[in-house]
């Protein structure tokens, strides 16, 4: 039954002859095999000639339908009585005559692009950068928090609400402050040692955010150049209010470092009004010299201290915020001295610990957070990707070091994994990262963060020896690793990441930089500490700067405020 079927189906043919459909020719050495008659040889020569040319003058004449309308005839191709094959050749010749055609109508008929508005692109750069910038200052503005817990969390209950209340009203205070005044002293034009124009309510001209001729690149889409009298700070593409918000919350942290360092015994009055005087006075000047284009910062000159000073880096502030708050805070210690039983008759020191290390362990991780914004925000701009992740990296990598090399100092020295040590370390990696950030490799940072975890054990320790109260250890953290970190630029200092990361490379070897770097430092300190030493001893001699013995022993809360923290608790938690 299926040879039957099969019969009807394929005619029987030689062996060597394979089965074919439509004009598909046998192979020509099967019709050799066979012998011929001179007529069939005649016959065979015809088909030779004439079935090739019979295929082309039909697909010929399928492509002459098929171009004179493509949509109907090419659709219709497929249907026609013509043998299989023809119809596919016809097919694939036709597209591939009519696909040109159709793309000329389809160019033809598309609109024309519309030209590019770079007044527009401008907008879209400058509202980018914008929005970088702001959102950082908004996570250095939420340091205030961290500060807040970490301070109130390693001090006693009894002193809980003062401590808030200090973290609290300072930032208050800085914004005035520096709005008033510190905003022109620090970026006014003028001298290599002061601002001196635009100095009052941030009120000066300036036509941000037009870039400085020698920044244009940064928005090529504009042709405005900066006027104005802010030109130490006409690199970045924002508005004036923009840059003045993010320079404005790294002059509330520097007054914040103050708080922790004299808490537990200061006149709440005295300390508001010193917050004042350190936004004002002391912040903008040593800040002019390096980030307002005065003495530190600019290129050397040809002689006289122009030419001694000079090449001064600090990216985002070991210096110029942590420093001239560690400068402040020792001097407020001094002329405070410690708190009532902390130091023995004999010299022995008599630890004071904290009420809530949860609060201070919560602190200490939002102003690592907090870094994300304080580190790579100082780009101010948005638009290089690969230099904001370095210095993220490089900022949680020293972060993460320290607080691993202060645990195991801290095991070693005191026996114990301290959690206050701990936390401090992760501080102290972060300040010591601060400058160097866009200056170092990620290995580098690994290096300064193990060294600053190291440093900031020893530096708690040595301060206790020397009788310098300070509660939660802000002299360590931020002077110590301040000055540390500073020096870190020069000493681990890398020429290929300063100049795609930071921009700003001197030309200097580590060893040049380093001396650089040191003779900034000194001058900082030589100015800050004396500075605020000064205020210090005027609020003392006017006002009174510490509290009586009795309120230290009861505690702030009730002799400054007239509340507490915890009303509830009883005497024994206090």
């Amino acid at each position: 039954m299926g040879m039957v079927g099969d019969a009807r189906i394929m005619p029987v043919m030689r062996k060597s002859q394979p089965p074919h459909h439509g004009c598909q020719l046998a192979p020509f050495d099967s019709y050799d095999s066979v012998p011929m008659e001179p007529h069939e040889e005649y016959s065979r020569g015809f088909r030779r000639l004439a079935c090739p040319l019979l295929f082309c003058l039909s697909v010929t004449a399928l492509l002459t339908l098929v171009i004179q309308n493509p949509t109907t005839h090419i659709m219709k191709l497929w249907s026609l009585p013509l043998p299989r094959l023809l119809k596919i050749t016809g097919l694939l010749a036709a597209l591939a005559v009519v696909t040109p055609v159709f793309g000329q109508e389809a160019a033809a008929a598309a609109p024309a692009a519309p030209a590019i508005d770079p007044a527009a692109l401008s907008s879209m750069r400058i509202g980018l950068d914008t929005v970088w910038v702001l959102v950082t200052a908004m996570l250095v503005f939420w340091m205030n928090a961290g500060f807040a817990l970490v301070e109130s969390g390693l001090c006693r209950a009894k002193n809980c609400v003062n401590i808030l209340t200090k973290n609290f009203i300072v930032f208050a205070a800085s914004t005035v402050s520096f709005w008033v005044i510190g905003w022109g002293l620090m970026f006014g034009d003028g001298t290599p040692w002061i601002g001196t124009h635009g100095l009052f309510f941030v009120s000066g001209a300036d036509n941000s955010p037009a870039l400085g001729s020698a920044y244009a690149a940064m928005n090529p889409f504009s042709t405005a150049t900066y006027t104005g009298v802010y030109s130490a700070i006409n690199w970045t593409p924002t508005p004036l209010w923009a840059k003045f918000f993010f320079q404005l919350v790294f002059a509330g942290t520097a007054a914040t470092i103050v708080s922790g360092a004299v808490a537990e015994r200061i006149k709440f009055g005295a300390f508001l009004i010193f917050s004042f005087l350190l936004v004002a006075f002391v912040y903008p000047v040593s800040g002019h010299w390096i980030w307002g284009g005065g003495i530190l910062g600019a290129t050397p000159g040809e002689s006289g201290l122009a030419a001694f000073f000079g090449n001064f880096r600090d990216f985002a502030g070991s210096t110029v915020v942590h420093s001239v708050g560690g400068w402040a805070a020792l001097a407020g210690v001094i002329v405070l001295g410690p708190r009532i039983g902390k130091y023995g008759k004999d010299g022995k020191v008599h630890p004071i610990p904290g009420h809530n290390m949860t609060s201070a362990a919560l602190g200490v991780l939002i102003l690592w957070l907090g870094w994300f914004g304080f580190n790579p925000g100082s780009t101010m701009a948005a638009m290089d990707g690969a230099a904001i992740s370095h210095i993220l990296v490089a900022t949680n990598m020293a972060a993460a070091t320290a607080s691993l090399s202060a645990l195991v100092t801290a095991w070693v020295l005191l026996k114990k994994p301290d959690a206050s040590m701990v936390l401090n370390g992760c501080l102290a990696g972060l300040v010591a990262i601060t400058a160097p950030c866009a200056f170092v490799t990620i290995t580098s940072s690994a290096i300064i963060g193990l060294i600053a975890g190291v440093l900031v054990v020893f530096a708690v320790i040595f301060f206790d020896k020397v009788k310098l109260d300070d509660p939660v250890g802000a002299l360590a953290v931020h002077l110590c690793n301040g000055v540390f970190g500073t020096l870190a630029l020069g000493l681990f200092y890398n020429t290929e990441i300063a100049k795609t990361v930071a921009a700003l490379d001197t030309g200097l070897t580590p060893m040049a930089q380093t001396i650089q770097q040191l003779k900034g430092i000194v001058l900082v300190g030589a100015v800050v500490f004396p500075l605020s030493l000064i205020f210090w001893y005027i609020l003392k001699a006017t006002m009174g700067i510490r509290v009586k013995a009795e309120e230290e022993i009861e505690g702030l809360d009730i002799g400054e405020h007239g509340n507490e923290a915890y009303p509830d608790f009883t005497a024994a938690h206090k």
